[in-house]
């Protein structure tokens, strides 16, 4: 058994790119529906998340300042590839319709889930991820655990690393590297 690696998650960090925003760079990249503002617990909440998956051991995350959550739906259209990125909170999804692959650049492994499957992204670890379908639309709603308070959500690679991340999983990720 491989020991767990712990990494704390800062909720106060800002990024220079906004979720919307990284979005509306890639063209028809998704709808997103935002159930709740940022909400925030009313006590004072931490949690520690561990993520254990096949290949790579237990992975977890100490969420010092769990007291803000944003819940939202994103509808990914067919065929929609999602850039390189980071989040700030850890995020637990579930897809409600169609198929999503994730991918986690430390082993490139594409992890395939369907509906009515949920999944872990510990947000300090860059992934991509993609509607593999060329004619479903999918469906994820996603809670962001611990998301700051103001700022952004998502924190995109830079484009070199990008380039290097396509090469390294043979996938090709939209942006400025963009092959």
């Amino acid at each position: 058994m491989q020991p767990i690696q712990r990494h704390p998650i800062a909720t106060k960090r800002l990024a220079p790119v906004t979720l919307a925003a990284m979005l509306a760079a890639v063209p028809a990249l998704a709808d997103t529906e935002s159930f709740t503002n940022r909400l925030v617990f009313t006590d004072d909440v931490s949690m520690t998340l561990t993520h254990d998956l096949e290949g790579l051991g237990a992975h977890e995350v100490e969420i010092d300042d769990a007291s803000h959550l944003w819940i939202a739906r994103f509808t990914i259209e067919p065929g929609t590839v999602f850039p390189w990125h980071t989040h700030p909170a850890a995020v637990v999804m579930g897809v409600t319709e169609g198929d999503f692959v994730f991918v986690l650049a430390e082993d490139c492994e594409r992890r395939a889930y369907t509906a009515g499957e949920a999944l872990v992204d510990p947000g300090d670890r860059v992934h991509t991820a993609y509607n593999p379908s060329d004619s479903d639309d999918t469906v994820i709603v996603a809670t962001y655990l611990g998301a700051p308070a103001e700022g952004e959500l998502t924190l995109p690679v830079d484009g070199d690393e990008a380039a290097e991340l396509d090469a390294q999983c043979e996938l090709e990720t939209p942006g400025a590297h963009a092959h």
